[in-house]
């Protein structure tokens, strides 16, 4: 079975009814980040998240780290589910569930290093899905996301077969590397943003160029 699609970094009304006519599943929204591409206001957002019809999926992209702020983002936008791109303070999910009860949680694991497999097992506890990046949080500036690079597969393949909740790809996926991390990490949906873009704008010849790859 093909992997959901979620085409990320999404800034307009028209590149999110492009994508979702090639097949997008989801749709991330990006928030305020400290770095990374595809960052718009949250009254933008909150335009393209209304006019998405069901089910497809929005995701907000979120880089607080505060239980009271990513409620409070989310309340400005109203997608139907939110990504924490960053470790969530004192792993408080329960703040998250009592609030919005409604909201699908997605938690992303920058995959760096045998660490990162634990912290995703731990994780899974608590989220609805975990999405595995190629980010680095531990940097001075933030990577969160919107890298263009891949991390080792093999980690996000044991993390794929240690946790027993749906998990996203992402970083660096492109026409070409697709069916290898398909193959790889079976998992049961990919993520991206720069590999069907032209100078920050979705490229509908690239995107066309994804979908026929993975078919």
């Amino acid at each position: 079975m093909r992997p959901r699609v979620k085409i990320c970094c999404i800034s307009s009304i028209n590149e999110a009814k492009m994508a979702i006519n090639y097949g997008a599943a989801a749709l991330g929204l990006v928030g305020h980040m400290p770095s990374g591409p595809g960052i718009i206001e949250d009254d933008l957002i909150h335009d393209i998240a209304r006019i998405v019809p069901p089910p497809i999926a929005t995701f907000l992209l979120t880089s607080e780290t505060k239980p009271l702020e990513i409620i409070n983002h989310f309340k400005r936008v109203y997608t139907t589910t939110i990504q924490i791109v960053d470790a969530l303070e004192e792993r408080d999910y329960e703040m998250l569930r009592t609030q919005l009860p409604q909201v699908k949680l997605v938690q992303v694991i920058h995959v760096l290093d045998e660490r990162s497999v634990q912290e995703a097992i731990e994780v899974s506890r608590f989220a609805d899905a975990i999405l595995l990046d190629s980010g680095n949080p531990n940097l001075s500036i933030k990577e969160l996301g919107g890298t263009g690079r891949t991390h080792n597969w093999e980690l996000s393949r044991k993390i794929r077969d240690a946790i027993s909740i749906p998990l996203f790809l992402a970083g660096g996926l492109n026409k070409d590397n697709v069916k290898k991390a398909i193959e790889t990490v079976q998992p049961f949906g990919i993520d991206l943003c720069s590999s069907v873009r032209t100078n920050g704008r979705l490229d509908e010849q690239k995107l066309k160029d994804f979908f026929e790859a993975l078919s």
